[in-house]
C-alpha cells in the first residue's frame, strides 16, 4: 500500500512550448491566468532545460530519469525497452496511474510504461486504430478530417484555424478524458495523471475564439541579432530547409505564427484551470507538475523548429505546486531539468531510495537550496551529428560535433543569447571548465562517440546535399501519397521514398564533400516531429 500521506500527482504536458510564454514569468503580451496562478501558488523553475531538444528523446529522459547518451535515446528513435519508468514504481507503490494525450512511446506506442489505463493519442498515426481521440474524432461526425491536428506538409509552419470546433479539438479532448479518470478514480488511493497536450507543436492552430485571440499586428518580431548566423549549428540549416520555412523575413507572416502559436497556449491555458477546478479540495494534497518537452525557436535568429540548444529550443517553462513543501510565489534561477521531474515524483511519494539517475534532483529539494548541483546538460543525436550542451545560471557552452565548432553564451551580459563569445578573452576559464564538465561526464559514462583520449572526438564537417529539392517531402502525412495515387491518370505526383509509415528523408553513406546527404534516420522511425 501507498504512504498513507503520499499525495497525488498531477503531470501537465505541453509539446513545444518555448520558456517565455507564460505572463507571471515576463511575457506582457500573452495571456495565460492558470499558469501564473500556478506561478503564484508554487514555485517557478526559470532556467529548466530539456534533456533532448526533441519529442521522443525528452519523453523519455522525462520518464526513466535516465540522460539521452547513458539511454541511447538521442532523437525521436526508440526508447530503450529494459528501463522502467517512474510511472512503473509509483503504480508498484500503490498509484492509481493514468495517461491521457500524447505520450510519444517508440517503437510501441501503445506500451503501458507503467500506466493502469490511457487515453491514447499521437499527433501522426502511431497508434493506427488505437488511436482514441481519432476515433472520437470518427464518432462526432468529423471522420472525413484526415488531419486533426493541422495540416502538415507545405502548411507545416502556416498558421490556420482549426478543422474541428472546441469541444472536438485535441485541447479539450486531452481534458475530457482527464476528468472523466478524476471522477470515476478509487478514491482510496492516491492517483497519478499524466495530462499531455499536442500543443503548440505545429501545426499552430486552435479553434475559434482562440484562433484569433492575438492581434497580429501587435505581435513582437523575432529575435534576430546581427551575429545570428554565427550560433547557426548544421541541424538549424537542416530545419530551415525541411520544414517548409526559408528564414525569410516577411514580418507579417512571422507575427502571424507567433500569434497563432500564442492562441494555441491560451487554449491549453484555459483547459489547464478545468483541471485545477475539478481537483477541488484535492487541489492541496496533489502536487502538480507542469512542463513541456523542449521549445521552439519561433524565427528566432532566423530559424523555426528545435533541435537546437539555444535558450529559445533548449529551455522549458517548469513549475511545481505543492503546498505541503514548496513555497508558493518563488522563483528559483540555479539550472533544472526534465530529469528532474522523476526524482521529485519519488520524493513527494516517499520514494527517496529510487535514483535512477545521479544527475536528477528532487525540484522541491532544489527549491530549498538543498542540492549542490550548478550545472545541467543537454545532447541532441549522437557521433558526428550531435549537439552538446552544459549549462549553469550564469552561463552556457555548446559543442557541434557537425561543424566542428563550440559555442560560448554569457548569460550574465548576454542574457537573450546574441552572440556567440567563445573567442573572448575573458571568457576562456569559463569555457574551458564547461567543456571539461561535459568531457568528463562523457568519458564516465564510456560514451566513446563523443569523446577520445581527454578531448571531443572530431568528426568531418558535415553539409547539406546541394539539392534543395532532396527529400522536401519528409512532413507529409502518410495519408497524403496514397489519397493523391487515387485520382485519375494524368495527375501522378513525383515522391522521393516512402516506407509505408511516413515521408522520409533520402539517405547516403556519408561523404566528406559538399554534396554530402542527410544523416539515416534510425530503423523504422520517422523523423517528420
Amino acid at each position: 500500500m501507498p504512504d498513507p500521506h503520499a499525495p497525488n500527482i498531477l503531470l501537465i504536458m505541453t509539446d513545444q512550448q518555448r520558456h517565455d510564454t507564460i505572463g507571471a514569468l515576463g511575457n506582457a503580451m500573452i495571456r495565460t491566468p492558470n499558469l501564473d496562478r500556478l506561478c503564484d501558488e508554487g514555485v517557478a523553475f526559470r532556467k529548466a532545460y530539456t534533456p533532448c531538444p526533441v519529442c521522443v528523446a525528452a519523453r523519455c529522459a522525462l520518464l526513466t530519469g535516465v540522460a539521452p547518451h547513458v539511454s541511447g535515446c538521442v532523437d525521436n528513435m526508440p526508447q530503450p525497452q529494459q528501463t522502467a519508468s517512474f510511472v512503473n514504481h509509483l503504480a508498484d507503490a500503490g498509484y492509481q496511474t493514468h495517461g491521457a494525450g500524447k505520450m510519444h512511446f517508440s517503437p510501441d506506442p501503445l506500451r503501458s510504461w507503467g500506466f493502469d489505463s490511457r487515453d491514447v493519442s499521437e499527433e501522426e498515426e502511431q497508434a493506427g486504430d488505437n488511436d482514441d481521440f481519432r476515433g472520437h474524432v470518427a464518432a462526432a461526425g468529423y471522420g472525413h478530417v484526415l488531419e486533426p491536428h493541422g495540416l502538415r506538409s507545405e502548411f507545416y509552419y502556416l498558421p490556420q484555424p482549426s478543422q474541428l470546433p472546441t469541444r472536438h479539438h485535441h485541447t479539450a479532448w486531452v481534458v475530457d478524458r482527464s476528468l472523466d479518470f478524476l471522477a470515476e478514480r478509487d478514491r482510496d488511493r492516491p492517483f497519478f495523471l499524466m495530462t499531455s497536450f499536442i500543443k503548440p507543436h505545429p501545426p499552430f492552430e486552435s479553434p475559434e475564439p482562440w484562433s484569433r485571440l492575438y492581434r497580429v499586428p501587435e505581435m513582437p518580431l523575432p529575435f534576430v541579432p546581427e551575429e545570428s548566423r554565427e550560433l547557426w549549428s548544421y541541424w538549424n540549416q537542416v530545419q530551415n530547409r525541411y520544414k517548409y520555412t526559408d528564414g525569410g523575413d516577411d514580418h507579417y507572416l512571422a507575427r502571424m505564427r507567433r500569434a497563432a502559436y500564442y492562441g494555441c497556449i491560451s487554449f491549453i491555458d484555459q483547459q489547464v484551470g478545468r483541471l485545477l477546478e475539478a481537483l477541488g479540495d484535492d487541489l492541496d494534497d496533489t502536487l502538480i507538475l507542469f512542463c513541456s518537452d523542449h521549445g521552439e525557436l519561433l524565427g528566432d535568429y532566423g530559424c523555426y523548429g528545435k533541435r537546437s540548444m539555444l535558450d529559445a529550443s533548449a529551455r522549458v517553462p517548469l513549475i511545481a505546486r505543492w503546498p505541503q513543501r514548496l513555497p508558493p510565489g518563488e522563483v528559483v534561477d540555479r539550472p533544472a531539468t526534465l530529469l528532474d521531474i522523476a526524482p521529485t515524483a519519488f520524493d513527494a511519494a516517499g520514494l527517496r531510495d529510487h535514483k535512477p539517475s545521479p544527475e536528477g534532483e528532487s525540484l522541491i529539494d532544489l527549491a530549498a537550496d538543498r542540492c549542490q548541483r550548478d550545472v545541467v546538460y543537454g545532447q541532441f543525436q549522437r557521433g558526428e551529428y550531435a549537439l552538446y550542451m552544459a549549462v549553469t545560471e550564469r552561463d552556457k557552452y555548446i559543442y557541434s560535433a557537425a561543424d566542428n565548432k563550440a559555442y560560448y553564451l554569457d548569460h550574465e551580459h548576454d542574457p537573450r543569447e546574441s552572440r556567440n563569445a567563445i573567442g573572448d578573452p575573458a571568457s576562456r576559464a569559463r569555457v574551458r571548465s564547461l567543456q571539461q564538465s561535459l568531457i568528463d561526464r562523457h568519458t564516465r559514462d564510456h560514451d566513446t562517440l563523443a569523446v577520445s583520449h581527454g578531448d571531443w572526438r572530431e568528426y568531418p564537417p558535415r553539409h547539406l546535399q546541394l539539392n534543395a529539392d532532396e527529400a522536401l517531402l519528409f512532413q507529409d502525412s502518410a495519408r497524403l501519397q496514397p489519397t493523391v495515387d487515387r485520382l485519375e491518370a494524368g495527375y501522378a505526383r513525383n515522391v522521393t521514398v516512402s516506407d509505408g509509415a511516413a515521408i522520409r528523408l533520402l539517405s547516403a553513406r556519408p561523404t566528406t564533400g559538399p554534396e554530402e546527404r542527410l544523416p539515416e534516420p534510425p530503423e523504422s522511425t520517422p523523423i517528420s516531429t
